[in-house]
């Protein structure tokens, strides 16, 4: 059974940096979209990043230029680098897994891990 474990998360100062990581327990033969979503509460789930196959990755544009995903095809793990983090960067962020070619919505995805939180605060 495939299982994402996010690590990472924490307390950090604006304008700090995390790096948070989605690790695969489990075999999964490929995955077409890697991606980071996050929940602030009282909002709903929002795409942070997307990285397909192919390396091409896009971003919400509220992180445009400060969080950077990046992805390990032999190891089915995928990084965000956060950088600049701003107090409405405050949420759980998740990792999920579309296995199959175009997947891009929030239902399009097969696999999530439980979350990890990300609170920005001095």
């Amino acid at each position: 059974q495939v299982q994402l474990v996010e690590s990472g998360g924490g307390l950090v100062q604006p304008g700090g940096s995390l790096r948070l990581t989605c690790a695969t327990s489990g075999s999964i033969w490929s995955v077409y979209a890697m991606a980071w979503y996050r929940q602030a509460p009282g909002k709903q789930r929002e795409l942070v990043a997307r990285q397909t196959t192919g390396g091409s990755a896009n971003y919400a544009d509220s992180v445009k230029g400060r969080f950077t995903i990046s992805r390990d095809n032999a190891k089915n793990t995928v990084y965000l680098q956060m950088n600049s983090l701003k107090p409405e960067d405050t949420a759980v962020y998740y990792c999920a897994f579309g296995l199959r070619f175009g997947a891009r919505k929030l239902t399009d995805y097969d696999y999530w891990g439980q979350g990890t939180q990300v609170t920005v605060s001095s």
